[in-house]
């Protein structure tokens, strides 16, 4: 009975043995189990870092690209800008031409004009020339005339005057045949009268008269 006992026991221990190596077996095979679950996180955790190593790189190649984009732009922009500052200068130049050419053309007129004024002035030079010539001609012509004038005028009262001057030789032979007729005509009437004073004609007209004064003796 004891020795049964003590196999028993034996066997117990045995059992508890064996199942202590069990539980050693099991708790190993747990430990391996999560050592592979750890390994397999970590993996995870590698790949995750890889995974975002990787997206670091892409997205650096996307920044990448996306800056020569970006550069690609600004060159673009900035070949217009010089493009556009080109075709400004372009236009700068020909506007500059144009304005050169108006230039010329509006000097061009200018001097077409002062020519042009010039050529009027000595026109109206010339035409004032001309009608001083003119008026001078009708000048001289007018005192030509003006002399005819005043030589008729001289004429006609030389005229005027000599027929006067006839006239009064006229009066005068008048007078004095008057005179002698009349003093025969007293002589024979009255010898007694004699003439003291006999005056100078009124006028030198046709209606004219003298007087004279007798005295008695």
């Amino acid at each position: 009975k004891d020795d049964k006992k003590e196999e028993k026991k034996e066997d117990k221990k045995e059992e508890k043995t064996e199942e202590k190596k069990e539980e050693k077996k099991d708790d190993k095979k747990e430990e391996k189990k999560e050592d592979k679950k750890e390994d397999k996180t970590e993996e995870k955790k590698e790949e995750k870092k890889d995974d975002k190593k990787e997206e670091k790189k892409e997205d650096k190649k996307e920044d990448k690209t996306e800056e020569k984009k970006e550069e690609k732009k600004d060159e673009k922009k900035e070949d217009k800008k010089e493009e556009k500052t080109e075709e400004k200068k372009e236009e700068k130049k020909d506007d500059k031409k144009e304005e050169k050419k108006e230039d010329k053309k509006d000097e061009k007129s200018e001097d077409k004009k002062e020519e042009k004024t010039e050529e009027k002035k000595e026109e109206k030079k010339d035409d004032k020339k001309e009608e001083k010539k003119e008026d001078k001609k009708e000048e001289k012509t007018e005192e030509k005339k003006e002399e005819k004038k005043d030589e008729k005028k001289e004429d006609k009262k030389e005229e005027k005057t000599e027929e006067k001057k006839e006239e009064k030789k006229d009066e005068k032979k008048e007078d004095k045949k008057e005179e002698k007729t009349e003093e025969k005509n007293e002589e024979k009437k009255d010898e007694k009268l004699s003439l003291i004073h006999i005056s100078e004609p009124t006028r030198q007209a046709e209606i004219s008269y003298a007087v004279f004064c007798l005295k008695k003796k």
